[in-house]
């Protein structure tokens, strides 16, 4: 049987959850980083690709590496949060297929050959991972602050210089400073979006 999470724990993860523009002084352990990666893994992925790859920038020195690369708006709450993860996704994720779907052993040949679908399907998929990652950062107690501002080519050639990786987006997280929140935005109702047939 289902089990159904609270009303405490979807204010936590959705209704209250807020994107952080400023940090509370506080640092991210290791043991937290490994545990929300912990969480993360577990949401599906087609054929278990598991395209995903995080580089968690914690170090002054890392986040000066990808200072430059920032929009002018990003600059200060990126520089300031405990730690700014990349989202990233590898475009060879089909090469780990015969060890994360090996009930398919030709699972690998489904992409290998294709290179625009590998592509499709490593952005989709990471892209889901990396609301996974969120929310699994918020289930941790953690903030989130999420961002496309800034200029991905030049982040690929500054961490992932193979061009195996692509970044997607960045997402920084620690504990976020309330004094930084803006007006809550509308959401869109159900009608608007929603049409069952």
């Amino acid at each position: 049987m289902s089990k159904i999470l609270s009303d405490e724990s979807l204010d936590l993860i959705f209704r209250d959850a807020r994107t952080q523009n400023a940090w509370r002084d506080g640092e991210v352990s290791d043991v937290t980083l490994a545990a929300l990666y912990d969480l993360m893994r577990w949401g599906p992925t087609s054929a278990n690709c598991s395209p995903a790859r995080i580089l968690f920038l914690r170090s002054t020195e890392a986040k000066e590496r990808l200072k430059p690369f920032l929009l002018p708006g990003n600059v200060e709450k990126t520089m300031k949060a405990p730690v700014c993860a990349i989202i990233g996704y590898d475009t060879r994720f089909y090469e780990l297929l015969p060890r994360l779907f090996p009930h398919s052993p030709d699972a690998k040949s489904w992409f290998d050959s294709d290179e625009q679908v590998a592509e499709t399907t490593a952005f989709r998929n990471g892209t889901l991972q990396g609301a996974y990652f969120m929310i699994a950062a918020r289930s941790l107690g953690l903030d989130c602050g999420p961002m496309s501002g800034f200029d991905n080519a030049k982040v690929d050639a500054e961490f992932f210089p193979g061009g195996r990786i692509k970044s997607n987006f960045l997402c920084s997280i620690g504990h976020g400073d309330p004094a930084g929140l803006f007006p809550r935005s509308p959401r869109l109702e159900f009608d608007e979006v929603c049409e069952v047939l």
